[in-house]
């Protein structure tokens, strides 16, 4: 999105901004409104990008999504990542090779009959709200996909999924921000409000009061948590997901991989364990082996049982990966609303503040076409998706039962 603003690069001039969180959401936040000429500026409570950014896979999906705001938001983004990566190649060319964008769209399959009856079901829908995707036959998918079993029911290709290193786009993108103009703090915690009777004008941090006339809470996971500080809750809570990482291999896998079970697991409320089979490979050899999903709060230990399952699947996708070393483990946490709708736009309860928060495992898809809406709603221009698909004022974001608050409360300072 890099300078991608319709009305010009001064639409924002004389507007000062803070921006909670240097992560994903945060970086192309700060880069979209520093690039209308807004005055910005990043608080980050430790390092850029090393949250829940650090900690993903850099999806940039259409797949996973079916019709409705979320999916809108999602081919926004994906529209905008190209035109994104020209700007940054442009402005910042020294950090744009690190985003690492590969456009090597996704195969979702099923293995039993009835996943795949609800799979091509779903792609139907699918297709009637613009996502390109097409079924592959037995011949298609073992040529696309030498290594996957044979023992499938149904594969769907979509050719617009892609991927992103995420710690990579989120610094390219924060440099951009900074070459027109943004300052960025990081060991820059927040601990409370500044306000001028109701309105919010700034933020107490742990360098020291910070003025701006907008503040967006950014912070991911950690955003529930900030927006109470502030004086306005909502209910985002994290939820933990984990990935495996193989040895370096030639190429075995050529797509994004995963079985449909994986779209369930994401749409689900369960705070149970949630598991799926997805497997991607990366510029570097290992490959990526996912996923899960589970509330522990900010409980940040690995579990045994969730990398036991994710291998368990990977294997049964590709039964080469049985000899294939593991490396290393890792795992994060994705801020997660109930209704798994993001949190975007302004506080009515607190003139002065915005949020841009609450996209789970999506936030590296979706960051840049959620910049372009915070963008366009400032400067006067319609917005596609309405803002109002994303309104903090729906009770799955204010019931803060839902919410953030005492289930476990380690590492949960903003």
């Amino acid at each position: 999105m890099v300078g991608a603003v319709s009305s010009g690069a001064t639409a924002l001039r004389g507007l000062s901004v803070l921006v909670i969180g240097a992560g994903a959401i945060g970086c192309a936040v700060a880069e979209g409104l520093a690039a209308a000429g807004a005055a910005v500026r990043v608080c980050e409570r430790g390092g850029v990008a090393s949250g829940t950014t650090a900690h993903g896979e850099g999806n940039v999906l259409v797949s996973d999504k079916g019709p409705g705001p979320e999916l809108r938001l999602a081919q926004l983004s994906r529209r905008l990542w190209p035109e994104t990566l020209a700007g940054l190649r442009e402005s910042v060319p020294e950090y744009a090779a690190r985003v690492e964008w590969e456009a090597k769209g996704g195969i979702v399959v099923a293995t039993t009959t009835d996943g795949a009856t609800t799979l091509r079901a779903f792609a139907a829908r699918q297709r009637a709200a613009g996502v390109r995707c097409v079924e592959l036959d037995a011949t298609d998918l073992a040529a696309a996909e030498p290594a996957l079993t044979r023992e499938v029911g149904a594969a769907l290709h979509y050719p617009d999924d892609a991927q992103v290193q995420p710690a990579g786009a989120a610094t390219a993108l924060l440099a951009a921000a900074v070459r027109a103009g943004a300052v960025v703090e990081s060991d820059c915690a927040i601990t409370g409000p500044l306000r001028d009777g109701d309105r919010l004008v700034g933020v107490r941090t742990a360098r020291g009061p910070r003025h701006a006339d907008l503040i967006v809470n950014a912070a991911g996971p950690w955003s529930g948590a900030v927006a109470t500080l502030l004086g306005a809750p909502i209910a985002i809570r994290p939820r933990r997901g984990e990935v495996l990482v193989t040895a370096p291999l030639p190429p075995t896998v050529f797509h994004k991989v995963y079985d449909a079970d994986y779209v369930g697991a994401v749409g689900s409320s369960s705070s149970d364990l949630e598991t799926s089979a997805v497997v991607e490979s990366t510029p570097a050899g290992p490959l990526l082996l996912g996923s899960s999903r589970r509330q522990t709060g900010f409980d940040d230990r690995l579990r045994v049982d969730s990398l036991a399952t994710i291998a368990r699947k990977a294997i049964r996708l590709f039964p080469a990966l049985a000899e294939v070393a593991v490396m290393r483990a890792y795992g994060g946490f994705r801020p997660y609303v109930a209704d798994h709708l993001p949190v975007i736009g302004p506080d009515p309860r607190l003139p002065g503040l915005w949020h841009a928060t609450g996209h789970e495992g999506a936030g590296i898809g979706l960051s840049v076409g959620t910049a372009h809406l915070i963008v366009a709603a400032l400067t006067g221009r319609p917005t596609d998706p309405d803002l109002t698909a994303f309104t903090v004022d729906r009770p799955a974001v204010l019931d803060i039962e839902y919410g953030v608050a005492e289930e476990n409360t380690r590492d949960a300072t903003p």
